[in-house]
């Protein structure tokens, strides 16, 4: 068998800026992909997959707010027919623009009947239930759009004609999600014009958006997936996963990656920039927040607009999948060229995106200024994706070395080309590529992970909080466990995490329902992770999530404590695994 470090030369591409990023701590999966090492450390632990993000299309950068019935029959058609489908995309997303504004005397939305008419015999026009029939008839989900305030982004700055007032949701929001419910939307988008110019608080009425969608899925029994869009106010990374008990929702990072080119209205000139692709990825950077069904979002994808190369086209993918973003594509789909659709369509990078540990990529090394690695943990055994960026305006040589991305450097490892589809063999240590200027590298290395440091929940070292109490725990490797819930609170007092890092959860659910706790690292603003049911007989789960830290003393501390006071949760270990 022969090893190598070898150098390949690639299309040229463009690059992203670099994200300054410190001590970060990932959880890695288990299960059957578990190294060795932990094998022997847990009995049976089950990696528990975490919600994938959406992917799907929406209407506001083709069409703004002239979407009506015939457009969203013509997208859903060509989302089955150009393979979108088959390769996953399933919302159909109906944004801004879909209603004026009225209502009837006891606050329900009057639908205009002439843009959403009866679509077979039975129906009745201005029912939007008529559209999601449509639309779940070709085996996709419907979404559609509302804002937070009293009026929408159709009121303050109307994209496409006269301003159109009340067209948001304040002060009915149990009214709405309800009724956008029982018309059977799959997927609800929540601006924040309305919000932003009546100074609201985002965290605040997305909280109670996020209580009433709960209230109507309970009356109805129908899922409503949440996308919270304010632009990135108020550092909703911070507040935005879990928020008011939901288990899966996305938020936006930054504001429009592009104002809707529409091909039918002025203006004209407008296109899409590899500028406002970079921009928008660099906000969406907050690997802290996402993990467990929980993602940013760095809004819809420009892949196929005017504006973009091919090149710039395939780069733009390559970074959404990198960095775990929801696929929402903003292009007219009936003018998708086959290029177009193949780089959409890859399923490589689909693969990536939508990966099972629904993890974000991080910088792991920048040997010079503008040369990235930029690496992100897969759930299966020992894989990595791993983007090679140059950002200098000269070719140049970039290398990851196995032990910047956790593997073990004494190990070969394989090396997988995303966009060519290729193996290109067996490595030892490291891989290299000579990259062109403003060039990618988009690649997934297997290997053997590093050896990772264990740390048990029943260890005299750590604290417990609030009544937290050992538990028997005949599945667990150490045969105890630690339940939190309630005012119990459980902190891990391990080695000072310094650089980044990998943390594997193991726990136990005893509940039918997923629990919401928080985590806290170092004293940092908690994140609310998801931990989901691991049965009535259970068995150890496993679950992944990113956190940062820079700690300069003897020791870092992690504190997992309950959120609204849910109680049924018990922990086991964790693992931390290192890069360098």
């Amino acid at each position: 068998m022969t090893i190598r470090v070898a150098e390949i030369n690639v299309p040229k591409g463009r690059t992203l800026s670099s994200i300054v990023l410190t001590g970060l701590i990932m959880t890695f999966a288990l299960m059957v992909q578990t190294p060795p090492a932990l094998r022997a450390a847990s009995s049976h632990p089950r990696l528990v997959p975490a919600t994938p993000p959406p992917m799907g299309w929406s209407s506001w950068n083709s069409f703004s707010n002239t979407i009506n019935s015939d457009i969203v029959i013509q997208q859903t058609n060509a989302m089955v027919s150009s393979g979108m489908k088959n390769a996953g995309f399933q919302y159909i997303n109906i944004d801004e623009g879909w209603w004026g504004g009225q209502r009837d005397p006891n606050g329900n939305i009057i639908v205009d009947a002439k843009r959403w008419p009866a679509l077979k015999p039975g129906e009745h026009a201005g029912d939007m239930s008529n559209i999601v029939r449509f639309i779940h008839a070709a085996g996709l989900k419907a979404g559609l759009y509302t804002d937070a305030g009293e009026s929408g982004c159709s009121f303050y700055g109307p994209d496409l004609g006269p301003p159109m007032p009340h067209t948001g949701s304040e002060g009915h929001y149990d009214q709405d999600f309800l009724q956008f419910a029982q018309w059977g939307f799959d997927y609800v988008k929540v601006d924040w014009c309305g919000g932003d110019h009546e100074n609201l608080d985002p965290a605040v009425q997305y909280a109670a958006i996020a209580s009433a969608i709960r209230r109507a899925v309970k009356t109805t029994g129908h899922p409503l997936y949440f996308s919270i869009c304010d632009w990135g106010s108020k550092s909703p990374w911070t507040w935005a996963p879990g928020i008011g008990g939901i288990e899966a929702d996305i938020w936006r990072t930054s504001g429009d990656i592009v104002d809707p080119i529409v091909a039918s209205a002025p203006p004209k000139n407008r296109r899409a920039t590899l500028k406002a692709v970079l921009d928008n990825f660099d906000r969406g950077i907050h690997p802290a927040a996402q993990h467990t069904g929980f993602y940013n979002d760095p809004d819809m994808m420009m892949v196929g607009m005017r504006g973009l190369s091919d090149v710039e086209n395939r780069l733009h993918m390559s970074l959404w999948a990198m960095s775990g973003a929801p696929l929402i594509v903003g292009a007219d789909l009936t003018q998708l060229t086959e290029l177009t659709r193949k780089i959409l369509t890859n399923p490589d990078l689909i693969a990536v995106d939508q990966d099972s540990l629904g993890l974000q990529a991080i910088k792991v090394a920048e040997t010079q200024p503008g040369l990235q690695v930029w690496s992100r943990p897969l759930a299966n055994r020992g894989a990595h994706a791993v983007l090679l960026l140059n950002r200098t305006a000269e070719p140049a040589r970039i290398s990851v070395s196995w032990a910047a991305i956790g593997l073990d450097p004494s190990s070969p490892a394989s090396v997988r080309d995303l966009w060519s589809a290729k193996n290109l063999g067996l490595f030892s240590s490291a891989f290299a590529a000579s990259v062109l200027a403003d060039d990618a590298v988009f690649v997934v290395i297997r290997g053997t992970d590093a050896p990772p440091a264990r740390y048990e929940a029943m260890s005299p070292a750590n604290e417990f909080s609030g009544g937290a109490k050992l538990e028997s725990c005949l599945q667990c490797a150490s045969a105890r466990s630690v339940a939190i819930g309630g005012e119990q609170s459980l902190t891990f007092k391990i080695a000072p995490i310094r650089k980044a890092a990998f943390l594997q959860i193991e726990y136990i659910n005893r509940t039918p329902k997923a629990i919401t706790a928080q985590l806290r690292v170092d004293g940092q603003v908690p994140t609310n992770v998801l931990f989901p049911p691991t049965g009535d007989d259970p068995e150890v789960g496993v679950i992944a999530l990113a956190i940062e830290s820079n700690q300069t003393a003897s020791r870092s501390e992690l504190t997992f404590s309950s959120y609204f006071c849910a109680s049924g949760l018990s922990l086991e270990s964790i693992s931390v695994m290192g890069t360098q």
